[in-house]
Formats: C-alpha cells, sequence, structure tokens
C-alpha cells in the first residue's frame, strides 16, 4: 500500500488546488478528523478521549453508518463535533458512474447535514469534485496528515509517530472509527491529544463554510 503520509505541497498547489487540505497556520490549531463511522465502539472511544481534552473533531460519516447508529450520530453533534458526508456507501470516486456517485452522496446527505464532503480514499474525479462544489454546495475537504491507522501493514507506534512528526499549526489529521483501524487508533489518538495539548496546541473542528481566500487551499 502507497500513500503519502504528509501531503506533498505539489499536491496541493499545483495537481489541486481547489480541495482543502489544511487550515490557517497563524495559531496552535489542529484539526482532529475521522473517517468510516459512526462505530459502536471506535467512534464512543474518540468521542470519550476527545471530551477527557476538551478537544472537537470532525467525523466524516458514512450515511449507511449513520442511519445504523443514529445514537451515535446524535452524540457526536451534542458534543460540539462537526460532521462531514462520506457518501451512503463509501464509494471510490474513480470507480463509480458519474450518476451512482452523485446519488450515493444525496442518499447520505439525509441522515448528515453538512456542507463538508470527504471522498472515500480521496478518490474523486475532477469533474465530480467540480459538481460537488458547484450543484451541491459542498466543500470538498481532504488533510494535510494522514495517521495510517487505516493500514494493517503499521504499528499503533508508527501511526503516532506519523502525527507527531508531521502535524503542526493548521494541519488536518485523519483518523479512522472503524473495526479495521481501531487496533492503530486507539493508540495513535491518546497519545496525539496527551502530547500536542502539553505543547500549547487546540483541537477544533472544520468550520461549516469556508471562505475560500481565508482557507489554505493550496493558491
Amino acid at each position: 500500500m502507497v500513500y503519502f503520509v504528509r501531503t506533498p505541497w505539489w499536491v496541493s498547489k499545483w495537481l489541486y488546488p481547489e480541495y482543502i487540505w489544511r487550515m490557517p497556520a497563524d495559531e496552535k490549531k489542529i484539526y482532529l478528523s475521522f473517517d468510516d463511522g459512526p462505530h459502536p465502539e471506535a467512534t464512543i472511544f474518540a468521542l470519550d478521549q476527545l471530551k477527557q481534552y476538551q478537544a472537537k473533531a470532525t467525523f466524516f460519516c458514512i450515511g449507511k453508518n449513520a442511519a445504523e447508529y443514529p445514537d451515535i450520530y446524535k452524540r457526536i453533534l451534542l458534543e460540539d463535533h462537526a460532521v462531514g458526508n462520506h457518501t451512503h456507501d463509501h464509494l471510490n470516486g474513480r470507480k463509480s458512474k458519474d450518476a451512482i456517485y452523485f446519488e450515493n452522496i444525496a442518499t447520505a446527505s439525509r441522515y448528515i447535514d453538512s456542507t463538508l464532503f470527504r471522498p472515500p480514499y480521496g478518490r474523486i474525479t475532477r469533474f465530480q469534485a467540480k459538481y460537488a462544489r458547484e450543484k451541491l454546495g459542498l466543500n470538498i475537504i481532504m488533510w494535510t496528515v494522514l495517521s495510517g491507522d487505516f493500514d494493517v501493514n503499521k504499528t499503533p507506534e508508527k501511526c503516532w509517530e506519523n502525527v507527531k512528526k508531521f502535524a503542526q499549526n493548521g494541519s488536518i489529521v485523519v483518523f479512522h472509527d472503524s473495526t479495521k483501524a481501531m487496533e492503530r487508533m486507539i493508540f495513535a489518538l491518546p497519545e496525539t491529544l496527551k502530547y500536542f495539548s502539553e505543547k500549547g496546541f487546540i483541537f477544533e473542528k472544520l468550520p461549516v463554510s469556508f471562505v475560500q481566500k481565508n482557507m489554505i487551499t493550496g493558491k
């Protein structure tokens, strides 16, 4: 499995500058995000950990999971975290017909009320992204740092090391609240919260709406 732990500058500035890759870096803030929930164990663990540090995060939810676990989804909102659309069935945009992909996003939106959208696997065509932004009013949210907790070949310690090494002011960091990632996430997340809190960082959720000129999109 080959992927960038830290998004290279040429990806965010040259290839896909229209996506949101990080937030302004003028304050000591980190933007934690979680993909693939809600999950009856992993999401609960993440919420409990965030609560200990009064930290906020953004949960990119799969529609069918939000429908299956409505109480957990409600808890995310009640504890003042942000939510985002992650499609209804975790579709890979580059492997999906456009009409099916857009319908899947629309189905998820019945359960997830948000203008934030993260394409599963980070895979989306330029046409799909343009349509999502201009026709559906969605902001395409990517990331600055991948913890790598989805990678079964990575140790929990390596996932924490990835975050510790690369996260900085304005970073959007990705964890996963899923069965597959849970073993690594439950180690790396507490370490992240403890270490960066002691360094004076605040953990913020992503804003619901973006004023593009104020966001770092690579432009």
